[in-house]
């Protein structure tokens, strides 16, 4: 059932967005199959008994967007929608007062951390790459997906002449207007290093497996991993946070905020359109 209405979206939405879309539903549909329901068509009662449930196992982050991925699938595919029905909207609530709205904050990956997390590596071919992966997520402040899909063809010249990067797609830019974002003579001097050593063009971030062969790009997923492989080799407390790849994005934005920069070019660099999103990157961090 699922899949046949995710193939209408095709193309109306980035590959991730029908991904999670589809793994949302198909959780959905289990629990409804389990306790003899019928998924479709879905009633007020229904929705606001399933958020009641998530409300013991999940995060309240994670019990909004999924509520939210299953209205926009019931919407699109001309099924009743009763996610906004007073129902859900109390059991949202009452989910808020039992486990809170509060949701868990990347680590901030900072320049000093970033710097101490550079010697880590070494010369060798996981070692540049990782080199490359701290330094573009760090200076570009690009979500995990947008990172990976960065190409050796997107580096360019600002209009000043400086080292950049085009961005081709973005989480708020799904249609592919692109944004020119000005990298470090650094990074860039890195970036052509790295493009010699492939010898290939394509993505910049790839996979190495343990004979040091190049893979594929790089999956979103794999950041997260590497940033806590990087953690670890440097010996932190065990009561620090794990970095996470939200971290290059709040790092970023605390030291431009500690620089003095405003919230509106805070908001350009990390590509926020709000500032209420910018800022609950930033509160808990602020002091």
């Amino acid at each position: 059932m699922i899949d046949d209405i995710l193939a209408k979206f095709d193309g109306a939405f980035a590959k991730n967005t029908i991904r999670a879309y589809r793994s949302d539903f198909i959780q959905y549909q289990t629990w409804c199959l389990h306790n003899n329901i019928d998924s479709i068509p879905a009633t007020a009662e229904v929705m606001a008994e399933y958020v009641d449930y998530l409300a013991t196992i999940r995060k309240s982050a994670t019990i909004r967007r999924r509520i939210n991925s299953l209205g926009t699938v019931l919407k699109l595919s001309k099924h009743y929608n009763p996610t906004n029905q007073p129902e859900v909207i109390l059991a949202i609530k009452r989910m808020h007062r039992k486990i809170g709205r509060a949701q868990q904050q990347a680590t901030p990956l900072t320049k000093p951390l970033l710097n101490k997390l550079l010697t880590s590596c070494d010369d060798s071919i996981k070692g540049l790459r990782n080199q490359v992966l701290l330094r573009l997520g760090y200076e570009t402040m690009r979500r995990r997906s947008e990172l990976c899909a960065f190409k050796f063809e997107d580096i360019c010249q600002a209009p000043n002449g400086k080292p950049a990067i085009k961005l081709n797609f973005s989480k708020t830019d799904q249609f592919g207007t692109g944004k020119i974002l000005p990298i470090s003579q650094e990074l860039f001097d890195l970036l052509e290093k790295w493009r010699g050593m492939i010898s290939d063009e394509g993505h910049i971030l790839r996979s190495i497996n343990r004979h040091g062969h190049f893979g594929s790009n790089l999956h979103p997923a794999s950041i997260s991993t590497l940033l806590k492989a990087l953690q670890k080799d440097l010996n932190m407390d065990s009561d620090e946070q794990p970095l996470s790849g939200h971290s290059f994005r709040v790092g970023a934005a605390l030291d431009l905020l500690e620089q003095g920069e405003p919230l509106e070019r805070i908001m350009l660099r990390g590509g926020w359109q709000t500032d209420s999103t910018a800022m609950s990157y930033l509160r808990n961090w602020i002091v």
